[in-house]
């Protein structure tokens, strides 16, 4: 059917947001998606270009959602311990409170797209993830100068291992769905770094 005339392009893109979070980037083409947003495939084009295109916008959306988005305010008075704590804290929470269990769009794209041939997404998804991580190290940063820190931090290891935890967390949640036992393997890797907050 074609697109009515009044179309709400932020419902349309939660809904595909839905769908390749539920599905994976690689169920969800072009004629399987437009059918899921009631649309032609011509349609579908005129709205959002490629399929790749879609995918940017709907990933877009997912970051703006995602409990880690908190990282990237300024943390201004608050102390790092208490961002990292609370941020992990959070993304432990909502994926515990997801029924279905699907774990991080991000990182299912990350695992279904990286790895394999090079490609615009699957760089695009790796660079993510490394920004995040850069993103733990200047956190790490402002705590040791701020004296939060001791000045023998490994800020790069730390980062590394933050955001490997966050991965972890993102994954293992598909499987291990008590909020409980994920905040237990959160706090227990965050205190090993010293950077729980009681």
């Amino acid at each position: 059917m074609a697109r009515p005339s009044k179309f709400d392009r932020e419902a349309v893109i939660e809904t595909a947001m839905q769908e390749i979070w539920r599905s994976g980037y690689e169920a969800t083409s072009v004629k399987a998606m437009s059918e899921r947003l009631g649309m032609t495939r011509s349609s579908y084009y005129n709205a959002f270009g490629s399929r790749e295109d879609l995918f940017k916008e709907t990933l877009a959306v997912y970051f703006e959602q995602s409990p880690d988005r908190a990282l990237y305010d300024d943390p201004g008075v608050t102390s790092i311990r208490a961002l990292l704590t609370c941020t992990f804290r959070a993304a432990c929470a909502e994926r515990a409170g997801d029924p279905e269990g699907r774990g991080c769009m991000a990182i299912n794209a990350l695992c279904e797209l990286a790895g394999g041939p090079e490609t615009e997404l699957s760089e695009m998804m790796v660079s993510a993830v490394l920004s995040s991580a850069r993103r733990f190290e200047e956190l790490l940063r402002i705590g040791v100068a701020r004296g939060e820190l001791p000045d023998t931090t490994d800020c790069h290891g730390n980062a590394l291992a933050l955001q490997s935890l966050l991965v972890g967390i993102n994954a293992m949640s598909k499987a291990v769905r008590a909020e409980e036992d994920l905040w237990l393997a959160a706090r227990t890797t965050l205190g090993a770094l010293g950077l729980l907050e009681e």
